[in-house]
């Protein structure tokens, strides 16, 4: 116990100095959270300390003192680990590379592609018909004590011939910094950004080293042949390595490869009066470039006369409008339009969308033809241009929440995560496109237990569990006219209606428990902006 003691202090005395950190970097934010948490209002507390906690200098020195001790390194074992070094001729930080295999009992290699004769040496070395994995290192990268072995006992359990773990960077004092706690397997993320090269280890045999090659970025090559003919990767959620270096993150993404052939799209737009709205979403569908769009505005009880007069002139347009009668309830309107829609694809759109570029449904609709897909939705600014939509995160509040919510397009943000396409978990239902025979294949929106919250993301769930994965694509942005305070201060009525909706999310698919996969559990479930769970 008194060996704790010091631990325990230095631990309370980081505290103390993030607090004022905190304080001094973002003293607004941090007085609204302190107002949050004296209204007794935590969860709300919680995300806002995230935010800026996470930001501070010590961090991730706070973090780190609160793990547990790393597991002592194994010198032997199976199956047998070989690490290839990829070194140039500088090769600076190499010696304590090399020092940091030894720790772990491991035969460790220099990889310089200019000199093939030394790499035959080292491929003939190698007892290839013991299946060896590869752990793939940069010069001047460290692994954890224990990695190795933590490395093993993953590699019991899996099928795939990819195994990576989460990474932090080194600065030149050897520090460590800038920690990635990366998402499980996402290969569209992947695809768009190589998030496991440098970290990982991988089942290759001689015959497909040698195929590959040793030319420029073979390495990542080599993890590209592996994930392909191991069916993806095994996340293993332990910071294994310090790296001195990740490379940029490719921005902006390569553009969208539009479908030759794009289906046809029935758009669907709820509406109530608030005609400046729904006037500026239909302008912006007229200057849409899509070949083949059927528009249904859905009225739910509109009363104001300029809104029933710009109702009345949309058939002149060849716009549909029916009339859908009763207390708002998001599920059924749509499905009620959904019945009269004649698109092979269907766009729930809210009326408070505005329209940026002309190409933006020709974007969604190319992906939401992938076998593997789902719903798509889309990257929705505030009208200060801050990120409300990108994509959603599972477990966010112990419900779900908006990732990278608040923060600008251009920053760095998490990784710049947010400007990157890539699978998640739910998509919203404000811009949300979906093959119809899909949408009807799981039901539709669930009109009971979500008449007007997490009705998207339960729709989202379900067609996941099928195999259609939901897919965040940010090549296609528009505005979303949403209120950033809504939904703080509800009426009775409404917040009886959200507290049954929430339960039932949590009822139906375990919120308040699971772990998003492409979230981490190392990320705080208070805040929407990826921050260090503290």
């Amino acid at each position: 116990m008194k060996d704790l003691i010091p631990t325990r202090l230095a631990r309370i005395k980081l505290a103390i100095i993030a607090h004022f950190e905190a304080f001094l970097l973002a003293p607004k934010a941090y007085v609204t959270a302190t107002f949050w948490l004296v209204l007794r209002k935590r969860v709300r507390a919680r995300a806002q300390y995230a935010k800026i906690l996470s930001r501070t200098s010590g961090a991730y020195d706070y973090w780190m003192r609160k793990q547990a001790n790393p597991v002592d390194p194994s010198p032997t074992g199976t199956p047998p680990i070989v690490a290839f070094v990829m070194a140039d001729q500088d090769a600076s930080g190499l010696e304590q590379t090399f020092a940091s295999l030894e720790a772990e009992g491991i035969a460790a290699f220099r990889i310089e592609p200019v000199d093939p004769d030394a790499i035959n040496r080292v491929l003939d070395s190698i007892d290839w018909s013991a299946q060896p994995w590869l752990l793939l290192l940069n010069g001047g990268d460290l692994v954890s004590p224990g990695a190795v072995q933590a490395y093993r006992e993953e590699i019991q359990h899996v099928q795939q011939h990819v195994i990576f773990a989460d990474d932090d960077l080194l600065d030149d004092a050897g520090r460590r910094k800038s920690p990635y706690f990366k998402p499980d397997w996402n290969p569209e993320l992947f695809a768009n950004c190589d998030y496991i090269t440098g970290s990982c280890a991988v089942r290759v045999s001689r015959e497909t080293l040698e195929d590959v090659g040793f030319a420029q970025g073979w390495a990542g090559a080599l993890v590209a042949r592996a994930l392909a003919d191991g069916g993806g990767a095994a996340h293993l959620r332990r910071m294994l390595h310090h790296r001195r270096a990740r490379p940029e993150t490719p921005i902006p993404p390569t553009p969208v490869k539009i479908a030759p052939e794009l289906p046809s799209v029935t758009v669907i737009i709820p509406t109530r009066n608030r005609v400046d709205l729904l006037a500026k979403c239909i302008k912006g569908l007229e200057s849409t470039q899509y070949p083949a769009l059927e528009v249904i505005v859905v009225d739910n009880d509109s009363d104001d006369a300029a809104t029933l007069e710009f109702l009345a002139a949309l058939p002149g347009k060849g716009m549909q409008v029916i009339r859908y009668s009763g207390p708002f309830n998001y599920s059924a309107i749509n499905n009620r339009a959904v019945a009269e829609a004649r698109g092979e694809v269907l766009c729930l759109l809210n009326n408070d969308i505005e329209i940026l570029a002309p190409d933006w449904l020709a974007i969604m609709a190319s992906q939401v033809l992938r076998k593997e897909v789902g719903a798509v939705g889309a990257q929705l600014l505030y009208p200060d241009g801050r990120i409300q939509h990108a994509g959603v995160a599972i477990g966010i509040g112990n419900a779900a929440g908006h990732a990278h919510r608040f923060i600008l397009p251009d920053e760095e943000g998490y990784f710049r995560r947010h400007a990157l396409p890539q699978f998640v978990s739910a998509v919203t239902g404000a811009c949300l496109v979906v093959r119809r025979d899909r949408f009807l294949a799981v039901g539709g929106l669930d009109e009971e237990n979500f008449p007007v919250a997490f009705n998207d993301v339960d729709l989202c769930l379900r067609l996941n569990r099928q195999g259609w994965q939901s897919l965040y694509e940010p090549r296609a942005t528009l505005v979303h006219h949403e209120s950033v305070s809504r939904g703080f201060d509800k009426d009775p009525v409404g917040a009886a209606r959200f507290a049954g909706e929430l339960a039932a999310l949590q009822r139906l698919w375990k919120t308040d428990e699971i772990i998003d996969p492409f979230h981490h559990p190392e990320l705080s479930r208070e805040c929407e902006q990826f921050a260090l769970a503290l």
